[in-house]
């Protein structure tokens, strides 16, 4: 698939996964969005202020690089808080605004990746980014915050195609996971199967490796995005290396986060 067909299919779920997530959020009222989300002091309102500050942050990359590197100092500056300090920043506004700036924000990062030329690339907090791989970089982020906040609201959110993006880039990141914690990745590539909602499997890897991940879609995408704690999901592994990949996969940037405790265990 060229840049522009794959930048054209993955903004296309993207809009359809920020629908959904403005959906859950639209009708909210102060209580709503002041209503804590698992994500410790994080409520309603600072998830969608964090997706609109990164939809910011995005949108800079893309069109003023000497802007961009001056927030990755701050960033550098204060790498422990400089997250939760956008999301605060943006929880603070009144609901109503918030909302708008978001809404604002997506529009036009999508017009922005929309214009990125074939092949070309743009700084981001970790390695350059092109235009395909931060719109899924971005849907994974909204749907991830999106079940912070369907968690919080008591919704049931109904799995989708639009996973195979998150559990793409969970298997794609696989050794950043090992390499923020300061961990050697192993030397062999993982194979992961996965069911999708459909019934549909997803396979990544090659098909011989020995070590091996196999499961549920879902309970894949909400582990690498650390919605959910290794026990609680029935994801399968072969081989040691597999095992512990699980304990810390991580498709997200930055440092590595605490996880989800565990529940009860489904294992």
């Amino acid at each position: 698939m060229s840049d522009p067909d794959a930048v054209l299919a993955v903004l296309a779920d993207l809009r359809a996964e920020g629908d959904e997530l403005d959906a859950l959020v639209a009708d909210l009222g102060a209580e709503g969005w002041a209503r804590p989300t698992p994500a410790p002091r994080w409520s309603v309102a600072h998830q969608i202020a964090h997706l609109a500050w990164t939809d910011r942050a995005a949108l800079l990359a893309i069109t003023d690089g000497d802007g961009f590197a001056a927030e990755v100092e701050k960033a550098l500056a204060a790498p422990e808080r400089f997250v939760d300090d956008g999301a605060a920043e943006g929880a603070a506004l009144p609901p109503a605004e918030l909302l708008a700036r978001w809404r604002e924000g997506r529009e036009r990062l999508e017009g922005a990746l929309r214009g990125v030329p074939a092949g070309g690339r743009f700084p981001w907090y970790g390695p350059p980014m092109s235009a395909p791989a931060m719109a899924t970089a971005r849907l994974m982020e909204t749907w991830a915050h999106g079940q912070d906040v369907a968690d919080a609201l008591g919704a049931v959110r109904r799995p989708t195609a639009r996973l195979r993006h998150v559990a793409w880039i969970g298997h794609r990141a696989r050794d950043y996971a090992y390499l923020v914690r300061g961990e050697q990745p192993p030397a062999e590539p993982f194979r992961v199967e996965l069911v999708a909602p459909d019934g549909e499997l997803w396979a990544y890897g090659p098909e011989g490796a020995a070590q091996r991940v196999t499961g549920d879609a879902l309970e894949f995408c909400l582990l690498v995005t650390q919605r959910v704690h290794r026990d609680d999901t029935g994801l399968r592994a072969e081989g040691a290396d597999a095992e512990h990949w699980l304990t810390v996969a991580q498709a997200f940037a930055g440092p590595a986060g605490a996880g989800r405790a565990p529940k009860g265990g489904a294992r």
